[in-house]
């Protein structure tokens, strides 16, 4: 097994794991959780081969991935309510994972295609955190990745690193691994967020002014 598919393991069932848990929170039945899980795993990947040319239907020669998946899953599903809630503590850690190692796929799989450095960036971060925004969807909630610490910015690191030819061996390769899971969790510990700028106050403030003279001029 080569290292592009030991990321693609790892990634598929940190992943997969973290759609089940999804899935149980939200009380979904079991086909619910098979179908979170596999989206989430798989569905990153999808819409990167879509963009980078890669027929869709190789998503289905994955036959060793679906069954690693479905075995997680099930392991999640059934697994005692202390363990789960012991692994929802560490969660962000085996996110960090999953996306480290799904971003280091899609950039290999974009540099093996030999694509520019843009489409190599594009690969990485929606490999890493396609599946993520899928799952967040479909569960009815706002998508963490785009809202929440730095997450994105890390699998578009990846890809960077990649695609200017920074790390090619396997070992380079695995310390990349470390890095962007560290800098993953060294954003969610001192809570590092990009800049925002939200209107919701401002629009508020604006509609409260109107009612104000809207009474001044009724009071008149």
């Amino acid at each position: 097994m080569d290292i592009f598919n030991v990321f693609s393991l790892i990634g598929t069932i940190a992943f997969a794991v973290s759609g089940a848990v999804v899935a149980m929170e939200e009380e979904y039945d079991i086909l619910g959780v098979y179908v979170l899980g596999l989206v989430t795993a798989f569905g990153g990947g999808v819409v990167r081969n879509l963009l980078i040319g890669v027929p869709v239907t190789t998503l289905w020669s994955q036959g060793y991935l679906f069954m690693t998946a479905l075995s997680a899953m099930t392991i999640a599903f059934i697994l005692p309510v202390r363990w789960i809630l012991r692994w929802r503590r560490s969660e962000a850690f085996f996110d960090a994972i999953g996306l480290s190692a799904f971003a280091i796929q899609g950039a290999l799989y974009a540099t093996k295609m030999e694509h520019p450095l843009s489409a190599v960036l594009v690969a990485a971060m929606l490999t890493g955190i396609g599946g993520g925004i899928i799952r967040d969807v479909l569960a009815g909630r706002k998508p963490l990745v785009l809202k929440d610490e730095i997450y994105a910015v890390w699998a578009m690191l990846a890809g960077v690193a990649i695609g200017l030819g920074w790390f090619k061996s396997t070992i380079e390769l695995l310390a990349l691994f470390v890095i962007i899971i560290t800098f993953r969790m060294l954003s969610v510990y001192y809570k590092w967020k990009l800049p925002r700028r939200s209107l919701r106050g401002a629009f508020s403030a604006s509609e409260q002014a109107a009612i104000r003279k809207l009474k001044h001029k009724k009071g008149e």
